[in-house]
Parts: C-alpha cells; sequence; structure tokens
C-alpha cells in the first residue's frame, strides 16, 4: 500500500491571524497521526501574509510537542536562504525534542525578489549556486561523514532523515548523486514530473542512508462526502493559486461555487494542467485518481496537499482519503 503524508503551508485565511492558522495546522497534525499518516511535513515560505510557516524549525517544535508518533519535517527547507550550520543547530535541537522522528527537506529555490534578499542579508542567487556543496556541508555537520574545523551542538548525531525536494531534473539529479530519498512537488510544478523520476531512478547511487531509490510526490487532495462538495472545497485553493500566478497573493479565501466557470481561458488552462496532480470528490472519486497518479509515477509515498478555508474539512478530507486509500 502506497504511504500517505501531508505537506502543509499553515494558511491564514481571509479575517483569520497567524495564531488561528497555527492553532489550524497542530489540529491537522494531531489529526493526521490519529488517522495514521506517516509525515507532518510544513513549507518555508516568506512575506506571504496568507502563509504562516516561515519560521520553519520553530513550527516544527510547536507540531512536535502536540503530537507522539508522527514524523514531523520540513517541505521545504530553502537551503540558499540559510547556512548550513544554522540549519544543523535547529534540526538537531528537533531531534534531541522528538528523537527519531525528524525529516529534513531540503530545497534550492530562493524564491525571493530583491527586498527579500536584503531581509535575509544574502545573495541569493549565489547561494542556489552553492547548494549542492551547502547540502554536502550540511549532512556532514549532521552525520560527522567529512572532517569539519567545526561541530554543531546540537546537531552532530542527530538521527535525522535527509531528503531532497525538487520541481526540475536539477534535485533529481542531486538526489540520485548522494543517494538521497527524492520529493516532487507535482501539486504546482507538474512539467517535469515524468522525466525527473526517470532520472531519479535511472542514476540512483546508493548510500548509507538509502539503499535504492525513494520516491514521494505531492497532490492536491480535496476529499469530501460528494464530488459536488469537494469541488467547492477546492475553490479556496484554486483562487490562491490563481491570485499567486496574476500577482496578486493573499490570505486563503473563502470556497466559491462555480468558481472554475467564472475565469478566462488562460486561468482555467492553469488551473486543468495542476489537475493531473491531484485528486478532488468523494471517497471513491479520490481513491481512482490517487490509484491511477500512483500507477502512473510508482510513488512510494503520496504527500497530500489542499488548503480549506474551513479547517474542519481539511481534517475531514483526510480522515476519507485514508479510508480511500485504504478500502
Amino acid at each position: 500500500m502506497t504511504q500517505l503524508s501531508v505537506l502543509d503551508l499553515v494558511p491564514v485565511r481571509e479575517g483569520g491571524s497567524v495564531g488561528e492558522a497555527l492553532s489550524d495546522a497542530t489540529e491537522l497534525a494531531q489529526a493526521a497521526e490519529r488517522y495514521g499518516y506517516k509525515r507532518f511535513w510544513v513549507a518555508e515560505h516568506h512575506a506571504m501574509e496568507g502563509i504562516a510557516g516561515g519560521a520553519t524549525s520553530v513550527v516544527l517544535a510547536h507540531i512536535g510537542n502536540a503530537t507522539n508518533t508522527i514524523r514531523i519535517g520540513s517541505g521545504g527547507i530553502m537551503l540558499p536562504n540559510h547556512t548550513p550550520f544554522q540549519i544543523a543547530e535547529q534540526f538537531g535541537t528537533l531531534d534531541a525534542l522528538f528523537p527519531g522522528r525528524v525529516d529534513l527537506g531540503l530545497g534550492r529555490a530562493p524564491g525571493a525578489g530583491p527586498e527579500l534578499q536584503r531581509a535575509l542579508r544574502k545573495n541569493l542567487h549565489q547561494a542556489a549556486e552553492a547548494f549542492p556543496q551547502d547540502v554536502l556541508e550540511l549532512r556532514a555537520l549532521i552525520t560527522g561523514d567529512i572532517e569539519l574545523p567545526i561541530a554543531a551542538t546540537p546537531g552532530r548525531g542527530a538521527n535525522i532523515e535527509f531528503w531532497m525536494l525538487g520541481s526540475s531534473l536539477f534535485g533529481a539529479q542531486l538526489a540520485a548523486k548522494l543517494g538521497m530519498p527524492y520529493a516532487f512537488a507535482a501539486h504546482f510544478a507538474p512539467d517535469h514530473l515524468d522525466a525527473a523520476l526517470a532520472l531519479y531512478r535511472r542514476d540512483f547511487e546508493p548510500s548509507e542512508a538509502l539503499e535504492r531509490p525513494h520516491v514521494m510526490v505531492a497532490m492536491n487532495i480535496f476529499a469530501a462526502d460528494s464530488d459536488d462538495e469537494a469541488e467547492l472545497l477546492a475553490s479556496s485553493q484554486q483562487q490562491s493559486f490563481v491570485r499567486l500566478r496574476s500577482g496578486n497573493p493573499g490570505q486563503l479565501p473563502p470556497p466559491v461555487a462555480g468558481y472554475r466557470e467564472t475565469l478566462p481561458a488562460p486561468a482555467k488552462a492553469m488551473l486543468d494542467h495542476l489537475g493531473q496532480a491531484a485528486a478532488v470528490g468523494c471517497k471513491e472519486t479520490v481513491r481512482d485518481k490517487i490509484a491511477a497518479f500512483v500507477a502512473r509515477t510508482g510513488a512510494d509515498e503520496i504527500i497530500a496537499c489542499g488548503a480549506t478555508y474551513d479547517p474542519a474539512a481539511r481534517i475531514r478530507s483526510l480522515e476519507l482519503t485514508m479510508d480511500a486509500v485504504n478500502s
């Protein structure tokens, strides 16, 4: 059976607050644990009023303290925004607090304009070019496999599961070369999905951490008691996608019935394109769409994305999705 995990952006709803978003994320993680999901990952985004997960390691500490068994991790940490030493300390601390439960997913995309670069005091494009070397340094700080002139405490010796994230061939190549598990962000960038997975599996070099390729793929999943209800729930995230691609991001809006029908052709085409990595519908519909996607990708794990305006609706979606996969 394909394993299921959860990716959360800690969305801030229109009319809501950051505090409410963090509380909602905590309840979602507890529900994911209760329903048998393997991992709960939080994504790093900055300077976006609709996303409250910017201080990712701090959020994960809160989530870890509110749960007991589910793995917690980053989906991902954008390493160009940081130094390897800082991340080694942060995730070493998480491992000390929640031993054997911590994943460190790493991404290369800086995703930042000049204002954020100045705020972070980083040249993010230069830092992105140094990403492979920084991954090696970070891994060495944790594992000690390369002797470095400084040790991270906490950090060195931590039992952390490293992941490479990507939405292009670059991440697949690096994950294969370093013998790391690979997570592909098909939920927002499906273009290179098949080519990236084929390259990763073809070029994979076994490592001490991983003997054979291991793939996780992100899907947008909205499960409800009927197809129409699921489509309505999905409209909040669809609005967010359209606004983001139009250069007008904001907080997560309430659902709108018939939203897709109100859109111009280019926006509809964009949502249709993203729909190849989506399962929206009742339990039976979601079951069939996930099964078809797993058949296409051969994924070892699926990580479920999909923000809903009503937090209870996403908890219900997780419950129905797990029931669907197990049925």
